[in-house]
């Protein structure tokens, strides 16, 4: 394999369970060697779904995030970095001047950008070189984009005095996510895949804990001031967030949808699968 280095703490990455797993045996950090493919094969996921099954989720998620943000006394300009369909920033707009930046071409005709700023293009380079910002939120982003040195980097040049970084991403502390791994050392790979989204047009390349993730922050100059969890799975829109992925056969989407039924109950004293941090940026 090539020696690939671990971004938060520069130690060289072993291979994981899989042959493009790789983990940090140091800081725990997790990355997946997978190739991005946006904008030239979207055939792996029926969009209508992946909306449908993802909205009420991600709304619910939103509306907490939100409510955490106001506790900072934050105002200013917003930018949503992949924005997709635009629903946070439909959400942030009475409380911030909202813009939005979008690479998928589908997603972004399917975003009604006249009622917001948003551009079809990839942080930063659709940006103004100059352009400032008070917030940058990356919801379920972050994870996707392959050297995230530089888009914090990025974040710090096009953020003002002060400025706050939102993110909003998976966890490889959490429930699904670990016994995914479990499941996948004992020979049942698929869930473990479709967490990473593997052969999806963008799927995750990196898994991140609180620990590593405080430590990647540190590094690139910004202080969490306030992290947590957000729920993993809505009963509202679950079947239809299990089928998005065209290549699951509709019995196994059944499967897979009642044993997560039946163990919902449980699943909010258990470790997350999804955290968020507010991070301010150091001067």
């Amino acid at each position: 394999m090539k020696n690939k280095i671990c971004p938060v703490c520069g130690s060289s990455l072993s291979v994981g369970v899989n042959s493009w797993h790789y983990v940090c045996r140091s800081c725990k950090y997790e990355y997946g060697d997978l190739t991005h493919s946006i904008n030239k094969n979207n055939q792996m996921i029926d969009e209508d779904f992946r909306a449908s099954g993802l909205k009420s989720l991600r709304m619910s998620n939103f509306s907490i995030l939100l409510d955490r943000i106001k506790k900072h006394k934050l105002s200013g300009r917003l930018l949503d970095v992949g924005c997709a369909h635009g629903w946070f920033l439909d959400k942030a707009k009475d409380l911030f001047d909202v813009s939005g930046l979008e690479p998928d071409v589908e997603i972004f005709n399917l975003t009604n950008s006249s009622r917001f700023n948003v551009k079809n293009g990839y942080f930063p380079e659709a940006l103004d070189t100059n352009e400032k910002f008070d917030l940058i939120v990356f919801n379920d982003v972050i994870e996707h984009i392959p050297n995230v040195g530089k888009i914090l980097e990025a974040c710090r040049s096009h953020l003002n005095s002060r400025g706050v970084l939102i993110l909003n991403l998976p966890s490889s502390s959490g429930f699904f996510y670990r016994t995914s791994k479990f499941l996948h050392l004992i020979g049942i790979e698929s869930f473990f895949g479709r967490l990473w989204q593997k052969d999806f047009p963008s799927p995750h390349l990196h898994y991140f804990n609180f620990s590593n993730l405080n430590t990647l922050l540190l590094k690139y100059g910004f202080s969490i001031k306030e992290r947590g969890r957000l729920p993993s799975l809505s009963s509202k829109g679950l079947f239809t967030r299990i089928k998005y992925a065209k290549q699951l056969g509709f019995l196994s989407a059944v499967v897979i949808y009642c044993l997560v039924l039946l163990i919902t109950p449980i699943l909010y004293m258990l470790p997350s699968d999804i955290g968020y941090v507010i991070a301010f940026k150091n001067e």
